[in-house]
């Protein structure tokens, strides 16, 4: 639906032609925005789900990401959120859009970072300082998304005074990310202290035996914490994305 159609069903709530509730209905169901022949942008899912369509970059092309951005752009996306791309193709971007690009976190916003409006705070965590591109991309979601973000790195159990120093924004979160490889142990030590929901990320970071992240996963599927949910192997995205769910709650 165009501008004109909205308000022309707007209009129809204001006569009383058109409940409110048929008015939301019709919006959601609008149809999708075809750009060319290789993507089909979903116009309304911030409407449908509270969160726009964030562009996942790995495996499109440079200019399939500038033709999906700049139609999320024109229909009046104010952020845009480029998961999982490359310096190279960041700067291509950048050279047509807006881009601000973490290269750490191989993610890139085009235009404005919201104002938060998120109910309190949410904190994201690292084992160590190899796990900081994962927690970067959850960090920058959950931004990109209207949260403030409280950033503890290198505070993993090796050192577990270094995490004890940081109690109060622990125990002040409304929920937190909790980043780790090697054996995972971070969240079940977190869950253990927090009173807030905890989303573990197992990382791919570690010798032999951590098997590419899976023995850190099997560690957090296994936390005897409770309150401890689990993400897949580096999905800095997902813990992001549910990090700013929770705390869009009421």
């Amino acid at each position: 639906m165009d501008k004109q159609g909205i308000t022309a069903l707007l209009q129809q709530v204001a006569n009383g032609e058109t409940s409110v509730e048929d008015a939301v209905l019709k919006l959601k169901m609008q149809p999708i925005q075809e750009v060319d022949e290789y993507a089909k942008v979903d116009m309304h899912r911030g409407l449908r789900q509270g969160v726009p369509e964030v562009i996942y970059g790995a495996g499109k092309t440079k200019e399939h990401i500038l033709g999906i951005a700049r139609t999320m752009l024109a229909s009046g996306q104010e952020t845009v959120l480029v998961t999982r791309i490359d310096a190279d193709i960041a700067a291509f971007l950048g050279g047509e859009l807006p881009l601000q690009y973490n290269e750490l976190a191989h993610t890139g916003i085009i235009g404005s970072l919201p104002t938060p409006s998120g109910k309190g705070k949410v904190v994201v965590a690292t084992g160590g300082t190899s796990d900081i591109p994962v927690a970067e991309e959850a960090a920058i979601t959950a931004e990109a998304l209207g949260n403030q973000v409280v950033r503890l790195y290198d505070v993993g159990v090796s050192g577990i005074h270094r995490l004890l120093s940081h109690m109060e924004e622990i125990m002040s979160a409304r929920v937190i990310v909790a980043v780790a490889g090697m054996e995972g142990a971070l969240p079940s030590v977190i869950g253990g202290l927090a009173d807030c929901p905890v989303i573990a990320v197992p990382t791919s970071v570690g010798y032999g035996a951590s098997l590419g992240g899976v023995a850190a996963l099997l560690s957090m599927l296994n936390s005897c914490a409770s309150g401890v949910s689990v993400v897949n192997i580096d999905n800095g995205f997902g813990a992001g994305y549910m990090a700013s769910m929770i705390n869009h709650l009421d």
